[in-house]
């Protein structure tokens, strides 16, 4: 069973200044302390391959997962990470991926804005199905949150 979920946001910063964040390692410190416990890079430089440990707070019914970075795209300002130990994978998922995409504000011809766009795409077994309920869009809009809100302090 494969599903998807996304969630849209605008950010009143230029998509440069928002894909400065959210293509580097910088997001995970961002969030460390507020939506997780640690963020720690087990290899790589934040490029594709990078693999990060997550450690995640007691509430969130995970202790940890690790994840890798599949496509870093700093044309089109797209990064991709999937899981690869832990985490979702533990309770029948074959593939748990968070995809954030920063655009120009097509309302905005300034250029003083954009659109930051995060999708979750998931499949689990068949046996598992049932575990699909679990996947909701609060990590990524949580992440979308204290994210833009570190963008707009640092103005």
């Amino acid at each position: 069973m494969f599903g998807t979920l996304s969630e849209e946001t605008e950010v009143k910063v230029p998509a440069s200044k928002a894909w400065a964040l959210y293509g580097t390692l910088e997001l995970g410190k961002v969030v460390t302390g507020k939506l997780v416990n640690a963020v720690d890079v087990v290899e790589g430089d934040g490029g594709v391959g990078t693999i990060l440990k997550l450690t995640l707070k007691p509430e969130s019914g995970f202790s940890c997962y690790s994840e890798k970075f599949t496509k870093v795209d700093n044309e089109n300002k797209v990064k991709e990470a999937e899981v690869v130990e832990g985490g979702y994978l533990d309770i029948g998922f074959t593939l748990y991926r968070i995809r954030f995409e920063v655009k120009e504000n097509p309302n905005d011809d300034t250029g003083a804005s954009c659109i930051v766009k995060s999708t979750i795409e998931y499949e689990v077994k068949e046996e598992a199905a049932a575990n699909a309920s679990l996947i909701t869009n609060e990590p990524i809009i949580g992440i979308m949150s204290i994210a833009n809100e570190h963008l707009l302090k640092s103005g």
